[in-house]
């Protein structure tokens, strides 16, 4: 029996050493890491732990142990959350919709700024305890009540489950401000990510809701407005770049939206979208609305390719503001509220919140544009971690919470 024992811990070992030296070996053969970058070897570690939890969830779900999703949502359960003395923390659900309430402990002598943050991950990562610490600070360092929603996500949950919980989470907040001591004329919406595209689309359908109070700003980090042109610059420059790879944000964008990979060619071409509609939104999504200097790249692809009917019978929901707000109608645009913009040079994401920025702008909405040199997607979540921060990190984190402190 001991034998056994010892053959069985030694075929383990075995195998997680080399799941460890594939994920070495596959950082290194399809990564890219910026130059701009502080600290590369630490990015470069962190990167490698990243593959080696992706690649052990893809085994797993391949096997039948247990799918993708469901490995990381194991994992986000096993996070040890630090208690903040100076916060209450509230579990709550709003119907079948988990939310966590982030209270500052201090009296306040009038009712606080809200904030309603939508975390990111694509509906595949990130959950309340991974944003736990994050919330948390936001909450005590801005002395506001944060209200974190988690919505449901994959595995058992797909299109359009992510924007109605995040809505329905928000409505009832927005009904019940009193009760929590928050002040209605001072809500804020915030999200990272695919959060922040969220966020986006929140204020987008509120927008006209005289039942509601108003949301008074919109802080959107690093966020995923478009599921339409995937040949802008940054998708070039920046597809190789940890932590939101191209792979990584069409695997996401795949098993959310149940579209099947076989289709991955078509759509990342842009041969799903007919031509007029093409003419419609290429005023919004071309790279021509990009800053000069963000336009460098040795070739641009002709976008969209010839036309696939097949390719859009299949995908034709992507084309919705509600999975891209960046293309919604010019009236709702012209009376949503003054935003907050993050955007980080070597993100994938980055020219979505440029091309974000000038529709705002060009409809009157107050922007302020906070741009990362050596920032990168999901830099945010390392603020707190000591030997794992980077100085981006803590820079998005100060510079956000000093936007929402000067809302008054």
């Amino acid at each position: 029996m001991v034998v056994l024992w010892l053959v069985l811990l030694a075929v383990l070992g075995t195998f997680f050493l080399g799941v460890a030296v594939w994920a070495v070996c596959e950082h290194f053969l399809t990564t890219d890491v910026p130059s701009a970058l502080r600290h590369p070897a630490k990015f470069r570690f962190l990167h490698c732990i990243f593959i080696y939890v992706i690649t052990l969830g893809n085994i797993f779900e391949k096997i039948g142990a247990c799918s993708l999703p469901r490995f990381l949502q194991f994992l986000h359960n096993s996070m040890r959350i630090k208690e903040d003395p100076a916060l209450v923390v509230t579990n709550l659900r709003f119907g079948t919709i988990p939310v966590r309430l982030f209270q500052p402990k201090a009296p306040s002598p009038s009712p606080r700024r809200g904030i309603i943050f939508f975390h990111g991950g694509g509906a595949l990562i990130g959950s309340l305890d991974m944003y736990h610490s994050l919330c948390g600070s936001l909450a005590r360092e801005t002395d506001s009540v944060l209200l974190a929603v988690g919505y449901r996500k994959l595995p058992d949950h797909h299109y359009s489950t992510v924007y109605h919980d995040c809505l329905n989470a928000s409505i009832h907040f927005l009904k019940t401000l009193e009760t929590y001591g928050v002040d209605s004329s001072r809500v804020v919406l915030c999200g990272d990510s695919s959060g922040a595209g969220a966020a986006a689309l929140i204020s987008q359908t509120l927008v006209g809701r005289l039942d509601l109070p108003q949301i008074r700003a919109q802080v959107l980090i690093y966020p995923l407005l478009q599921l339409i042109n995937f040949q802008l610059p940054s998708f070039h420059q920046n597809s190789r770049i940890p932590f939101l790879t191209q792979k990584l944000l069409i695997t996401c964008m795949f098993k959310y939206l149940l579209i099947d990979f076989s289709w991955r060619d078509a759509i990342v071409s842009g041969a799903f979208i007919p031509p007029e509609v093409w003419k419609k939104y290429r005023k919004w999504l071309s790279t021509d609305n990009l800053p000069n200097r963000f336009k460098k790249t040795s070739c641009q692809p002709v976008f969209p390719a010839p036309f696939n009917e097949a390719a859009y019978l299949e995908s034709e929901h992507l084309l919705d503001a509600e999975n891209s707000p960046l293309v919604r109608d010019d009236e709702i645009i012209a009376q949503l509220p003054e935003a907050f913009l993050v955007s980080c040079e070597n993100d994938i994401l980055r020219d979505d919140a440029l091309l974000y920025k000038k529709r705002l702008e060009d409809r009157g909405v107050p922007v302020t544009w906070y741009h990362v040199e050596d920032g990168f997607h999901g830099s945010l979540m390392f603020f707190d971690k000591k030997l794992f921060s980077f100085p981006c990190s803590l820079k998005i984190m100060n510079a956000v919470v000093s936007y929402i402190k000067s809302i008054l």
